[in-house]
């Protein structure tokens, strides 16, 4: 199902969404599917093709590579799975849920339409990936540091 009429205030709570209009969150909110998710189910997989993104509207997920080595830990207002979507590659990990979850999810055509409606969500969505980039480089130079 889309989300539903009381679902645009929950978009507006959602850091990537606040301050925007009413008109904005109405076309957002017809784009995604909201869906259930139980504990233990893997919403990414790592290497796999990405043919959605995600938003969590409650409950919370880890996102892994290789092993199990933990990156993140994610929960309401986070969106992930939108790498694959820019730029056509493969999963670069794999999110599973930790408790049950609402989602909100945007296949490639939706997640187009929600980059290009409002250019205040393409700027989120950069700042966030911008954040995530610089937390792994720190996490990777502070290996590169242990190692010598």
């Amino acid at each position: 199902m889309r989300i539903p009429d009381g679902g645009i205030d929950m978009l507006a709570q959602r850091p990537l969404f606040s301050g925007l209009s009413r008109k904005e969150l109405k076309s957002i909110a017809a784009l995604g599917v909201t869906i259930e998710i139980s504990a233990g189910q893997e919403l990414t997989k790592q290497d796999a093709i990405g043919i959605e993104a995600f938003l969590i509207v409650s409950g919370a997920a880890r996102c892994v590579v290789g092993d199990e080595v933990q990156l993140a830990t994610l929960g309401p207002g986070d969106f992930f799975g939108e790498l694959s979507l820019l730029d056509g590659a493969r999963r670069s990990a794999t999110v599973i849920a930790d408790t049950d979850m609402v989602v909100v999810v945007f296949d490639k055509r939706e997640f187009r339409q929600l980059i290009e409606a409002s250019t205040s969500i393409a700027l989120k969505l950069l700042e966030s990936m911008a954040a995530r980039l610089r937390v792994v480089d720190q996490e990777l130079a502070a290996e590169r540091l242990r190692d010598q």
